[in-house]
């Protein structure tokens, strides 16, 4: 058993696409339109284009106002990404608009910041160990 596909609540698909894509490199993966207006829309690492999918899924079901709504007042982030960098990643990102609610910090062995992805939630990124090396959002 693996995973093959995760999902992220957004409340714009194409502000998302353009997002993930053009803001932290993500690639569009599958694009398929289905009922009205929402797709089935996912991107996957540039580095691993075969590998686990992220849907960007359209909150539109009742829960995920409030759910999302609920972490973000918290600062609690809803999913995260493994950056080769967090100061470099964060430097870029910073650079290119990114809101984040949480500077870098060393937490025992790895190295965390929180972006806003304009989409409704906070998304963690995250650096193993304790030696920074250069590289994109995985």
């Amino acid at each position: 058993m693996r995973i093959n596909i995760t999902s992220v609540f957004v409340d714009d698909q194409e502000r998302a696409l353009r997002f993930y894509t053009e803001v932290l490199g993500f690639v569009k993966k599958q694009d398929v339109p289905l009922s009205g207006e929402d797709r089935w829309l996912t991107v996957v690492s540039p580095e691993n284009p075969n590998g686990t999918e992220l849907l960007l899924e359209p909150s539109g079901h009742r829960a995920v106002k409030p759910f999302k709504e609920a972490l973000v007042a918290d600062g609690i982030p809803f999913t995260q990404f493994t950056v080769d960098d967090v100061a470099a990643e964060y430097e870029r990102l910073r650079g290119l608009g990114v809101r984040f609610t949480r500077e870098p910090a060393a937490m025992g062995p790895v190295t965390t910041a929180v972006l806003d992805d304009t989409c409704g939630n906070l998304i963690q990124i995250l650096q193993l160990g304790s030696q920074p090396r250069h590289g994109a959002v995985r």
